[in-house]
């Protein structure tokens, strides 16, 4: 009896120390290490807003315009731009063009571009009305600020950011010209409500008329604040052309030409494993051939799949999405590089 009750003790014991140690590891995968901090992997803290497709239109040749609906969408302002999640999880940045007044509606562009990388595909072929779908909620880096007289650069798809910012201008009084350019007026969208503002909007199909002329921005009156968004070679045009470069504010969805990369070190922090990032990839790239699960997507440093926590190392921070305070000990992968020749990361 008695040595029945000590095997009882015995294997009870043995299974509450089972159970102690499956939640100690869980805590901590490299137990008996300390246990760290959840790491920033594979999702943004911001939250996620459920939307339908109410409307879809063609409003010129390969774009798609989206009407999304959903009760209590947060307000937005002009310049604002959204994180659309796609069905297949991807995520991709849009420009807010509809009317800041329409509550409870969003409404994008979407070009398509052939040889991109999937997301504007998936739009115009999966992006139909009464699609649902997830955003995060607007966020905006070019704000219009007040200003006696404003000169808008737009290039392609870029008339969308604008959109919104002509009629806050036209509201607020304040003097303004739009120059837009495209490859032809049949791409080139919202043609007939630009229309409506008469000799202050010039349009500018290249196959007609060539590249724009720039040169009036180099005798904007002084105040004069100029809104550029389309092509990078654009972009780089304008702020040459302007009479104060200080005065440019810039809109893009790609990431801006680097200077030469250096290479670096990456040390994951919950392994110890070491990885070379080379001059010509990123810590992304080279951090998934260890980890290849790692998640990401627009791999432009706008959505913030790819922000991990830095435990170590200065920064070189490339993205269009961190607030100075995440930058202080985070990056996003895909594009931020080491400042010296190591980092160390919660991965």
């Amino acid at each position: 009896m008695r040595r029945a009750l000590a095997v009882t003790a015995l294997a009870g014991a043995a299974v509450l120390t089972r159970r102690a140690l499956r939640r100690r590891i869980g805590r901590s995968p490299l137990w008996p290490l300390p246990a760290l901090d959840t790491p920033v992997s594979g999702h943004s803290p911001r939250r996620l807003l459920r939307v339908r497709v109410a409307a879809r239109t063609e409003p010129a040749d390969g774009v798609v315009l989206l009407t999304l609906e959903s009760a209590g969408l947060p307000p937005w302002t002009p310049g604002a731009h959204v994180d659309l999640v796609l069905p297949s999880g991807l995520v991709r940045q849009y420009s807010l063009c509809g009317d800041p007044a329409e509550e409870g509606r969003y409404t994008v562009a979407v070009r398509l571009v052939e040889d991109g990388r999937g997301g504007s595909r998936e739009a115009h072929d999966r992006l139909e009305a009464g699609t649902w779908l997830e955003l995060r909620p607007p966020r905006n880096r070019f704000e219009l600020l007040p200003a006696p007289s404003y000169a808008f650069v737009a290039g392609g798809i870029g008339i969308t950011p604008v959109l919104p910012m002509l009629r806050a201008a036209t509201a607020a009084g304040a003097d303004w010209t739009l120059l837009y350019g495209g490859r032809s007026r049949a791409s080139m969208p919202f043609l007939a409500e630009l229309a409506a503002y008469g000799d202050r909007v010039t349009v500018v199909p290249e196959d007609e008329a060539g590249l724009p002329d720039l040169t009036p921005l180099g005798a904007a009156a002084p105040g004069t604040l100029v809104y550029c968004c389309g092509p990078e070679p654009l972009m780089r045009a304008v702020t040459e052309a302007a009479a104060d470069p200080s005065a440019v504010r810039l809109e893009r969805f790609a990431p801006a030409a680097a200077a030469a990369a250096r290479p670096f070190t990456v040390e994951l922090g919950r392994s110890g494993r070491t990885v070379e990032v080379g001059a010509g990839e990123s810590a992304l790239t080279a951090v998934r051939r260890l980890l290849p699960d790692t998640p990401y997507s627009c791999e432009q440093g706008f959505c913030g799949t790819c922000q991990h926590r830095v435990l170590a190392g200065g920064v070189e921070h490339h993205d269009e999405l961190l607030t100075d305070g995440e930058r202080a000990d985070s990056m996003l992968l895909c594009v931020s590089r080491a400042a010296g020749d190591r980092l160390t990361l919660d991965l």
